[in-house]
């Protein structure tokens, strides 16, 4: 192993389209690399499926931030909230997380999830009708985006109208470019957030509906199993993990078979490959890139590299799911693969809890995009595409063209890819959702 760390290179436009390349590199050195991520943070990179399966399941490694020597780590928090943001499942260990997540387990079992197909194939045909007429959309804006955040809404009893502000406040929140962020922005736009979600919570304690956020608040008031620092974080949690990764697994998945028309071909003919692409989408580019954080208790060894208490570790999935003693030719898309078990939602304890979720709704959108949408091809060079820089990973737009409903064709947009792409939203009055690309603090996901 090197003994100078890598700077991830985040202002390369190249690494920011492909890193996958450098990721191979990286693998190639060794199972553990320290890197340099976005605003300076070093981290040790764990490159293998091997390592990085059994880190996920290593006590030793905590999920909590405040197990982190780097306080740069705590700074990119907002500074009037840092506990109660972290005081959620996703960053919390055993007796909290075990008690945070039985609260919501129920509502995002297999079997709950797979009664809400019928409701979210209607959204998706809903959008896709919207579509149809122009023969062009912006399939991040018009379809990927809108469908995952009314899911979640609905499933949490948001009002879907305020998903324009919570989406906002969540870039400014989240959302980070290579220099650190600026403090006085993450902030206030956590203080809007916290505003916002208060007065839900006081609307559906005084008119509690079927849904999850008024069987928590039930859970806090009546049982006092959560105090309203952890309300208020479960409820963030649930709303933006809700939809934002689930937004960059469909536009990753339609790019991904864009790109590769012999497995674009093959799902149509085949539908019933659906579920398996799935997985491949999330093996070959998923949503969290370059992988799951934490941070290390004490002293431990990874595959024989030792690794100093309250370093960050981040356990590489995009790297390793590309690991060839894992899987053969990994840097091939095939969606009938059919042993693929990827590090995408993580594992163990916090295996993430909305991965039957995350997969139907995959399952849905893309499957309704090749049924409904013939002739579906990118309306720039694939080399046009504009990705987040990292942390969460997929393109900001996707810009195509089709054969609409009435056998028009659509030629390429007039004027470059702007022009007239995002008709459908327009035409129903959305808000362009921001899309400047950045990374997420990495704190991963699981």
């Amino acid at each position: 192993m090197s003994e100078q760390p890598v700077l991830l290179p985040y202002t390369d436009p190249a690494f920011v389209a492909d890193p996958f390349p450098l990721y191979r590199r990286l693998r190639e050195e060794g199972p553990v690399r320290r890197a340099v991520l976005a605003g300076g943070v070093e981290a040790w990179l764990v490159t293998r499926h091997e390592d990085g399966l059994a880190a996920l399941s290593d006590s030793r490694l905590s999920s909590d931030v405040r197990d982190a020597s780097d306080p740069r780590l705590m700074r990119q928090l907002p500074s009037t909230e840092r506990e109660s943001m972290v005081s959620n499942m996703l960053r919390t260990d055993p007796p909290d997380h075990t008690r945070l997540r039985r609260l919501v387990s129920k509502a995002f079992t297999a079997r709950r999830v797979a009664q809400m197909r019928p409701r979210i194939q209607e959204i998706a045909d809903r959008l896709v009708d919207g579509l149809l007429p122009a023969g062009r959309a912006e399939l991040v804006e018009d379809f990927a985006l809108p469908l995952p955040v009314t899911v979640i809404s609905e499933l949490l009893g948001v009002p879907v109208d305020d998903r324009h502000a919570f989406q906002r406040w969540t870039d400014d929140i989240l959302l980070r470019r290579a220099e650190m962020p600026d403090p006085a922005v993450v902030d206030a736009a956590w203080q809007r957030m916290r505003a916002y979600l208060t007065g839900l919570v006081a609307q559906k304690r005084a008119r509690a509906g079927d849904d999850v956020l008024s069987a928590l608040i039930a859970a806090r008031d009546e049982e006092q199993r959560l105090d309203e620092d952890e309300l208020i974080a479960m409820v963030f949690l649930l709303l933006v993990a809700g939809y934002i990764t689930t937004v960059n697994l469909i536009g990753s998945g339609v790019a991904a078979l864009l790109a590769h028309p012999d497995q674009l071909a093959l799902l149509r003919d085949d539908p019933e490959l659906l579920p398996g692409a799935i997985e491949e989408f999330l093996r070959y580019d998923g949503p969290v890139s370059p992988g799951i954080a934490r941070f290390a208790r004490e002293d431990v060894e990874i595959a024989g590299v030792p690794v100093p208490r309250g370093a960050t570790v981040l356990i590489a999935s995009a790297i390793a799911d590309r690991d060839p003693s894992r899987f053969p030719d990994p840097d091939r898309l095939d969606i009938a693969r059919r042993d693929n078990a990827h590090l995408a939602f993580g594992h163990g304890i916090h295996y993430c809890l909305g991965a039957p979720l995350a997969r139907l709704e995959g399952q849905i959108a893309i499957g309704t995009v090749l049924r409904r949408l013939p002739d579906l091809v990118l309306a720039v060079p694939p080399e046009e595409l504009d990705w987040r820089l990292g942390g969460l990973r997929g393109p900001t737009r996707l810009p195509v063209t089709f054969t609409a409903a009435d056998g028009h064709r659509a030629g390429p947009p007039r004027g470059g890819p702007e022009e007239g792409a995002g008709a459908a939203g327009e035409a129903q009055g959305r808000e362009a959702p921001r899309s400047a690309p950045g990374e997420v603090a990495p704190f991963g996901t699981g």
